[in-house]
């Protein structure tokens, strides 16, 4: 179904999993995942405040509201796009992609979280691949950042995974105690994806060509890993303007990034 509102008509496909925008349904159906726990031991993933740390219900209500929030406030120069992961199309993380000061400086942020029943199975790297290919190929995104404390391996293994270089270090709270983090960053060039392990295959090789569509429903327009060539012109924020634009012209139709 075609929604009305741009940003949730944007979808991100790979051989396993699908990133949707985050509608009101798929936000209900991950709502369970939610009230079950999803910092469920330590080291406490997320930073402060966030409402994976709130008691239930007000934990499901805090996510909602803040999504809701950060959902109404698409411009070209920050948005927040928020997407339900789907394997098999069921619903069980999610994956944002956050650009601030995106038309001075080009550069993207990033936030995820899968139940515990989804770990330890490689999605946690595909889903962040995806997310940077749409930024870097869909929205001309410059450089990614992202950080996890130092203790987060598996975020930190992820971002190992695909490239980051290590851009410092930092200080952020958890549940109210002081924990350092580390920093780091990727820069467009390579796709992201190309010839990394993604569920242990080269993500390009021969005719396992992974099948990414980035699919702007809104604008009818796609592309894929193989296909598409960003532009060489310098940055000017042209994905998310179109975003921008077909919001106003179209009107028929939350913690520790990682």
């Amino acid at each position: 179904m075609a929604h009305t509102y741009p940003p949730l008509n944007v979808e991100v496909r790979t051989p396993r999993l699908t990133l949707a925008g985050a509608s009101d349904e798929l936000m209900e159906r991950l709502v369970p995942l939610v009230r079950a726990g999803v910092a469920d031991a330590e080291p406490w993933p997320f930073d402060d405040p966030i409402s994976f740390y709130a008691d239930s219900p007000e934990r499901e209500w805090q996510w909602l509201r803040g999504i809701w929030a950060g959902r109404a406030r698409v411009s070209p120069d920050s948005w927040r796009l928020y997407f339900a992961v789907l394997v098999d199309g069921e619903p069980v993380g999610m994956q944002d992609l956050i650009g601030m000061n995106f038309t001075r400086f080009g550069t993207v942020s990033s936030f995820s979280w899968l139940a515990p029943g989804s770990r330890g199975q490689g999605l946690g790297k595909e889903m962040r691949a995806a997310i940077l290919q749409l930024a870097f190929a869909g929205l001309g995104a410059r450089e990614a950042g992202s950080d996890a404390f130092v203790d987060n391996e598996a975020s930190n293994r992820v971002s190992r995974g695909l490239g980051y270089e290590p851009n410092g270090t930092d200080w952020d709270t958890r549940r109210g105690e002081p924990a350092r983090i580390h920093l780091v960053r990727k820069r467009r060039g390579t796709s992201a994806l190309r010839d990394q392990g993604i569920g242990g295959k080269s993500a390009l090789s021969k005719n396992r060509t992974l099948a990414m569509l980035v699919v702007w429903a809104s604008a009818g327009v796609r592309s894929s890993a193989t296909g598409y060539r960003p532009s060489s012109e310098p940055h000017e924020g042209r994905g998310l303007r179109r975003l921008h634009r077909l919001r106003h012209r179209r009107p028929r139709a939350g913690g520790r990034r990682t």
